[in-house]
Parts: C-alpha cells; structure tokens; sequence
C-alpha cells in the first residue's frame, strides 16, 4: 500500500473510532511496528491526528480510553521508564512495607531493588513472580485478574489492601495533568490504585515524560497527592509544579 494512502486510511479510522493502538494498525496493514510509528508521527507533525502512549487519538477527543496490552507497553520508551524505575527503587529503605502497583515502568524496579529487609506488596502477577525470584518478601493481592494489563483488581482486591499500610508505594499513569490529576482508562483498576494510595505514607507516581497533558476516562489521585518521577520536563508550566522529580 502506498504510504499517502495508509495515512488516509490511519486518519480515517482514527477519527472514526476516536482512538487506536500501534498493535492495531500493525495487525490491520500487515507492517511493521517501527512503521507505524513513523506514520503517527507524520501524522501529528501535520496536525491530522494526536500520537500518544502507544497509538493515537482523534483531534477532537482529549481522552484516551482504551488500555494498551502490556507486551507492548513493556517496549514504548523503554530507556525512559528504565531510568525513572532505577531511581525509585533507590528510594526504598530496609524494613519498608512496600506497595508496588501493576504495570511496566513499575516492573522495571525490580532489577534494582537491593533491599532485603523490606516486605514487597503488588497486585501485579509478574511483578510478584519477578520479586520472588529476585530472594524478596513479597504479597500478591489476591482478586480478579485482568488479562491485557496482569493486574489483579477488583472487590476483593480493594479488601486484601485495606487490611495494609504502606510506609512506601509506586503507582503507574496512562495520564497526567493539573485538571484530571492521574488517570487510568479502566474504572477496577483505578478503584485499585486509589485505595491503595489512601493507604500509603510516601506515594510516587513513575512516568515518562510522554504521560504528561495525556487525559485518560478515569481519575484514581489528585495531582498534589503523590511526587512524580519522570524523566524529563519541556512544558515550562508542569517545570512550575513542586512535586515533579527529575533523576
């Protein structure tokens, strides 16, 4: 297919859908990821389309509402999420009651955490697997697994962690800005997200800069609620913010 006619056809079912993943256009025109990535950023170049975290938006919605499946969110901006997760696993201090939220950037702490003493608590599957392996103390929140993100959520979920209280915990965003505060495109595991935030003294949300003036449809903290680890700043307005951490 000619490349002016893929754009056509992006821009068209775009529009058409309101959003859409990489996964999903690699999958309809039979082409490489790498490809489509470029294409999106054509596009958002020439002002036809939104490029977000791992896919693109119509011009005239703001909202992202369609989670993205972790195998390929482990690879979108994997050197950005790898420095973030570097630092905040240095933040952890031995006899530490740790919450670690499911998702990729948190998954990238746990090369990193070296302490011992600390007892780990994550509703995400791999990440319990991955921490157990590694010689940690760790919990798995017990409740419904969702399958596209491997985080557990749900009823019994908010349960389990209501019993707890974290000295220390890391969250994941699929969206960040001052009006909407952190946002998460599923409703279950934003209730998951929320409650055990409630529940912890030091909270950090770790994100690429990418995550930053994205909206998504559910909102689980307010922006002043948490410090946000981040690997770069370019808005002057979000340099202005107190809670931002740059490493």
């Amino acid at each position: 297919m000619l490349t002016e006619k893929r754009f056509e056809e992006i821009v068209n079912l775009v529009n058409e859908k309101g959003n859409v993943t990489v996964q999903e256009l690699k999958d309809l025109f039979q082409t490489s990821e790498s490809t489509i990535r470029r294409d999106l950023t054509v596009l958002h170049e020439n002002g036809k389309l939104i490029k977000v975290f791992g896919g693109a938006i119509a011009l005239e919605s703001s909202i992202f509402t369609k989670d993205i499946r972790v195998e390929e969110r482990k690879q979108l901006n994997r050197e950005e999420k790898i420095k973030v997760a570097q630092y905040a696993a240095g933040l952890i201090q031995d006899n530490d009651f740790v919450y670690i939220d499911a998702g990729t950037t948190t998954e990238y702490m746990i090369p990193y955490i070296d302490k011992f003493q600390a007892t780990y608590v994550t509703n995400g599957v791999s990440h319990a697997q991955r921490l157990a392996a590694a010689g940690l103390h760790v919990l798995l929140i017990g409740g419904e697994l969702k399958e596209s993100t491997e985080a557990v959520v749900g009823s019994t979920a908010i349960v389990n962690i209501q019993k707890y209280h974290f000295t220390i915990g890391f969250w994941g965003t699929n969206g960040i800005n001052k009006k909407s505060g952190y946002t998460t495109p599923d409703y279950d595991e934003a209730m998951v997200k929320q409650v055990s935030m409630e529940h912890t003294s030091q909270r950090y949300i770790l994100c690429d800069s990418s995550k930053f003036s994205q909206e998504s449809t559910v909102t689980f903290a307010e922006l002043e609620s948490a410090k946000i680890i981040t690997d770069k700043v370019e808005d002057a307005q979000i340099k202005k913010w107190n809670n931002v951490i740059v490493p």
